[in-house]
C-alpha cells in the first residue's frame, strides 16, 4: 500500500484497514508455521503497512 494512498483515507478508514491487516498477518504467522504460507515475503509486506498506517495515524493526531 502506498503512503500517499494511506495519508487520503480518513481516521476511521485508517483503523478499520489497521485491524485488517492485523488480522491477515496474525493468519500468515499461523499458515506460516503449519508450512501452509506459499509467499512468505508476506509477512514482511503486511509489518510494513502495519507501521505506515500507525505513522500516517500518529501524524494526524500531532497535527490536531
Amino acid at each position: 500500500m502506498k503512503p500517499d494512498k494511506i495519508r487520503e483515507m480518513k481516521s476511521e478508514e485508517l483503523k478499520d484497514k489497521l485491524k485488517e491487516l492485523r488480522m491477515e498477518l496474525l493468519k500468515s504467522r499461523f499458515m506460516g508455521s503449519t508450512g501452509q504460507l506459499k509467499n512468505p515475503l508476506k509477512k514482511k509486506e503486511l509489518k510494513k503497512d502495519i507501521a505506515r498506517i500507525l505513522t500516517v495515524i500518529k501524524e494526524k493526531e500531532n497535527a490536531n
